[in-house]
């Protein structure tokens, strides 16, 4: 059987952390991060499935709500017109629109909506990057993280929205988890990593937004 180890930090020091009817889920004890074991990975096909099934466009006055609460540490921090990348936006675009009529010029990519190469091959080159609701998909965080990583410009803005994982006894009745597709859970130690790791200041801006700057200096990746 092979070692388990982190998706996201690479190392072994794994612990049992729960288990339901459905999945069994474990955490990293440097890194923090809470995740699915690796049996209970959704294919690339059922996850089409499932985001098929979000109905999410520009006219719902409640989504863009939801969405402004990712845009805003945005315009707070960076002056249009500035270069942004909407990372896993999905099958509708909404916040990169939202962002564009804000002045902002605006790329996106999404791997089952929106693969295209160019978004995600010039590195330095955005001034800002969001992921929102996308990082718990990420089965191998650690890959993600350093493209996103690569591709901000020095001083850029890196905004993620996901919600928080607080404590096992929490997650045993979060809802959060129960998506099939959700299998990286994220806390506020393991963003303070992240920020460690990749070169990042970083700032928890409300209980499901982070907001992380990226250092002049990057540091190399510890292995």
């Amino acid at each position: 059987m092979p070692e388990l180890t982190c998706p996201l930090c690479q190392h072994s020091d794994i612990q049992f952390y729960h288990e339901d009817k459905r999945r069994q889920f474990h955490q990293c004890q440097r890194c923090d991060l809470v995740f699915a074991d690796g049996r209970f990975l959704p294919s690339a096909e059922r996850e089409k499935q499932e985001y098929d099934l979000h109905e999410n466009n520009a006219e719902d006055e409640g989504y863009r709500r939801f969405l402004q609460r990712a845009m805003e540490p945005v315009t707070a921090t960076v002056i249009p017109p500035a270069k942004g990348l909407d990372f896993g936006c999905g099958p509708a675009p909404v916040l990169a629109g939202m962002l564009s009529e804000s002045g902002y010029h605006m790329s996106v990519y999404d791997p089952f909506y929106a693969d295209d190469s160019t978004a995600v091959e010039t590195s330095g080159y955005y001034d800002f990057i969001t992921c929102t609701e996308a990082i718990e998909h990420f089965h191998m965080p650690h890959r993600e993280i350093s493209l996103l990583t690569r591709l901000l410009a020095v001083n850029g803005v890196l905004v993620i929205m996901t919600k928080r994982v607080e404590s096992a006894l929490k997650f045993a009745s979060w809802h959060y988890k129960n998506d099939l597709t959700h299998v990286s859970f994220f806390s506020d130690q393991t963003f303070a990593f992240i920020g460690k790791q990749y070169g990042y200041d970083v700032t928890l801006y409300s209980k499901d937004v982070v907001l992380l700057k990226k250092h002049l200096q990057i540091p190399g990746i510890i292995r």
